[in-house]
């Protein structure tokens, strides 16, 4: 077989991911917080883009050449500059000819004015004045130290105080506890492992290994601390934080040591072991688990912690005049940034060097792309959720019991789109409907077969069908996980009972035997509760 050489033309495409493509990818799953943040950081790094409400100050005429002119142009003398530092034409007419004018000797000019110069001219020293000035009281924003001036730039966040922190505030009653440099560095480090409920961890072990320092002055430092405020604080599980805020209420007694040692039996509700493990009776032991309840089992959260974002949704849906329904952008969450063409026409004309050139090129190129991703962006949203709502028209009619069935590859084949933009486009994205805020994927919800080889169920429909089930259940008939099953196929709903029991946890929603404990006490609560009401109004006055 002989080896030859030859030149051949071949075509074919492949898709590059160019620079670009990268960035509209990145635009297209970033929420609306994150958008602005990349939106502040391409303003301040490209200086050719610019918002599309700025605008220059009002009322500020532009300084044109002459305004403040020199001495001939204004018939001034000398430089032209008076004593207030502007040019002549801050004079009246008439008014240089009288400075230059000699007034005469000081009996000359006593006589002119018919009076002496002692009444005209005050004697108080300019010192005094100024300090006469000083001593006057702030009447603006601005001499408070405000920053700015006029009252349009009035900051009312300027006096809020910073928020008090749980380290802060036990860091304080630290200074106060301790003296000796060793234990202040303990009762530092173990702040600091405080999580925001208050609570520190379990095994402290390592805290003594790290601050080379025994086991025994750890464990004094924190009994010391966990006698700070707030009470039940740096406790290392809920049974110490509640025995602590107990002890300060001096109830910490046998019987309530007890109870608080056994909190997964009080959890399950199961009275009758308690009752039994306390040595109380069934009025003591009511009484004994109202004391617990009203103590704080996360004592850190009064204190200032990380602030909740509002959720700002990015797509409003509203009922249209035709019975429809009408889907619209929040313009709010949409940056809107323009690319200053006259900035970079005029920077063309004077730059001469190829490297000045080369660097404005690609920032008119970088900031064109970016116009453009943010408005392709725009558009995908309001067609994924266009199509959301024409797919799920039941439920923002109906309610969540209409919810259908949806797949991200349903919505792609209806816009002609890949899903991955439509996974992308449907992340950290919300909706604004008449039935409240919603995430995007929130409607996209996997099928379970009908019974009856009808149309299928959504799963959210399910959840919610068996969480009406069960709020509607008798405290004398709970419905179990089987029992479930067999009303969901009584109406059309093929489904297993391990799914059925996953979907319950799912919700939060305890085993039938807690649910029974529950409703029964809850019921003994009631009946107890009216039984003493009637005994007090049958009392004799």
């Amino acid at each position: 077989m002989a080896l030859t050489q030859r030149l051949e033309f071949r075509q074919s495409q492949s898709l590059v991911m160019t620079p670009q493509l990268m960035q509209a990818i990145k635009l297209l799953q970033l929420s609306n917080l994150d958008l602005t943040t990349f939106v502040e950081e391409e303003l301040e790094r490209n200086p050719l883009l610019e918002r599309a409400n700025d605008e220059p100050p009002g009322g500020e005429a532009p300084v044109e050449a002459g305004q403040f002119g020199d001495g001939e142009e204004s018939g001034g003398q000398g430089d032209g500059q008076g004593d207030d530092g502007f040019g002549g034409s801050a004079f009246e007419p008439g008014q240089e000819e009288w400075m230059s004018k000699d007034l005469g000797t000081r009996a000359e000019i006593e006589q002119t004015l018919d009076t002496g110069l002692d009444n005209v001219f005050s004697e108080e020293p300019a010192e005094a004045a100024a300090r006469n000035a000083q001593d006057a009281a702030p009447t603006t924003y601005t001499e408070w130290g405000g920053g700015a001036s006029g009252d349009e730039d009035y900051n009312l966040e300027a006096f809020v105080a910073a928020e008090t922190t749980l380290g802060d505030h036990l860091a304080e009653q630290l200074s106060v506890a301790f003296t000796a440099p060793a234990q202040r560095m303990i009762g530092q480090y173990l702040i600091d492992l405080v999580d925001e409920a208050g609570y520190l961890p379990g095994d402290l072990g390592q805290a003594a290994e790290r601050l080379g320092a025994s086991q025994q002055d750890v464990e004094g430092v924190l009994a010391v601390l966990q006698k700070f405020d707030p009470p039940g604080v740096c406790a290392r599980n809920l049974s110490e934080c509640l025995a602590i805020q107990l002890r300060e209420l001096d109830r910490y007694d046998p019987a309530m040591q007890a109870l608080v040692e056994h909190l997964d039996l009080l959890a399950k509700r199961d009275i009758a072991a308690l009752r039994k493990l306390c040595g109380v009776d069934d009025e003591d032991i009511a009484d004994m688990i109202g004391e617990i309840r009203r103590l704080n089992p996360k004592p850190g959260m009064k204190f200032g912690s990380a602030r909740l974002q509002t959720m700002v949704p990015d797509v409003y849906v509203r009922p249209g005049p035709d019975g429809g329904w009408h889907v619209e952008l929040n313009s709010d969450t949409l940056p809107r940034v323009l690319v200053n063409q006259t900035y970079y026409s005029e920077l063309s004309k004077k730059i001469g060097k190829d490297g000045d050139k080369s660097y404005f090129t690609d920032a008119l190129q970088n900031a064109t792309w970016l116009v453009r991703a943010l408005d392709q962006r725009a558009r995908t949203i309001l067609k994924v959720a266009t199509e959301i709502v024409r797919q799920q028209d039941g439920f923002f009619t109906h309610g969540v019991a209409h919810l259908r069935p949806l797949n991200l590859k349903a919505v792609a084949d209806a816009i002609q789109m890949h899903e991955s933009t439509v996974s992308r486009v449907t992340a950290n994205k919300y909706m604004a409907t008449n039935r409240g805020t919603f995430e995007l994927k929130y409607f996209f919800t996997a099928s379970i077969a009908s019974a009856d080889g009808g149309e299928a169920h959504s799963a959210e429909a399910v959840r919610h069908h068996i969480k009406q089930l069960i709020d509607s259940e008798a405290p004398a008939a709970i419905l179990s996980d089987d029992t479930i099953v067999e009303r969901l196929r009584a109406s059309g709903i093929d489904i297993a009972r391990r799914t059925v029991a996953k979907y319950r946890e799912a919700m939060r929603i305890p085993s039938s035997v807690q649910r029974r404990r529950d409703k029964q006490s809850a019921l003994g609560n009631v009946l107890s509760t009216a039984m003493s009401d009637r005994s007090r109004n049958t009392e004799p006055a």
